[in-house]
């Protein structure tokens, strides 16, 4: 198996009729695509989740770990099952086979928290980008200052934490159906899976519930990364990776509501 090329985690440069890079993982040149080794669906590289397989050890066995900006060298295999699904696969040897086709008989061991790690690796790079949005001054907090925001017209991306209360998330998701001008639509944010402690860790501010973006392009990054994260924590319908600027805020406000915390 040929060892993919490093390619940024995203479809946009695709979109605008730059030239695909090679699909060496599947073998053919038709766009950034990979396809999972446990389902067989193919889909936008950014919708699955990429598993690299370390250097050898001493032993002569390398460990798979997971890759989620798919960056680390070396020969890696693609999967796009929900934690779930893959955690059954590991219990009865099928993530194992599958592993051993992809990499052709080399020797490799399987960490038996593999799930877990994907799943804290998902997590962490949302919340990352959240800082990131943060810092730039894209992601607003506080109610006040979303509502304002949302009946304007402006909000692109809306959420709440897993723990909000449940009347101050419907009247911030009435403020921004009426300035989409899509009242009666049943429009609203996306319920994160994570709690108001989490996003104030996260975003280094005191009691984090609700979360906007007045940017396209912003709320499309942050997008995508959230409905690959849901996803895998079984919570919605695999992403297609091509939400873009203009139907992001559509596409995370449809998104079902995640009853979680972590």
């Amino acid at each position: 198996m040929r060892n993919p090329p490093y390619e940024a985690l995203t479809g946009s440069a695709h979109r605008r009729g730059h030239p695909a890079p090679p699909n060496e993982d599947a073998g053919e040149s038709t766009g950034p695509e990979r396809k999972c080794i446990l389902s067989g669906r193919v889909a936008a590289r950014e919708a699955l989740i990429r598993l690299a397989i370390a250097p050898e050890g001493p032993d002569g066995a390398s460990e798979i770990h997971p890759d989620v900006q798919a960056r680390a060298p070396g020969r890696g295999a693609w999967v796009g099952v929900s934690q779930g699904d893959l955690a059954i696969a590991l219990a009865k040897g099928k993530l194992r086979g599958a592993l051993a086709r992809a990499y052709k008989g080399a020797s490799f061991t399987i960490p038996a928290d593999l799930p877990e790690r994907i799943a804290a690796a998902l997590m962490r790079g949302f919340t990352d980008r959240l800082g990131l949005e943060m810092r730039a001054g894209r992601l607003l907090v506080g109610s006040d200052r979303i509502a304002e925001q949302a009946r304007g017209g402006l909000v692109h991306w809306l959420a709440h934490a897993s723990d909000a209360a449940p009347d101050g998330s419907r009247k911030l998701d009435q403020a921004w159906r009426v300035g989409r001008e899509a009242e009666g639509s049943g429009t609203c944010g996306v319920t994160l899976p994570l709690d108001r402690a989490a996003l104030s860790v996260a975003l280094g501010r005191d009691n984090v519930v609700h979360l906007a973006l007045t940017d396209a392009a912003a709320a499309a990054r942050l997008d995508a990364g959230l409905q690959r994260l849901l996803h895998y924590l079984g919570h919605q319908a695999p992403p297609d990776g091509s939400a873009d600027a203009k139907n992001s805020g559509t596409h995370a406000a449809s998104a079902v509501r995640a009853e979680t915390t972590i």
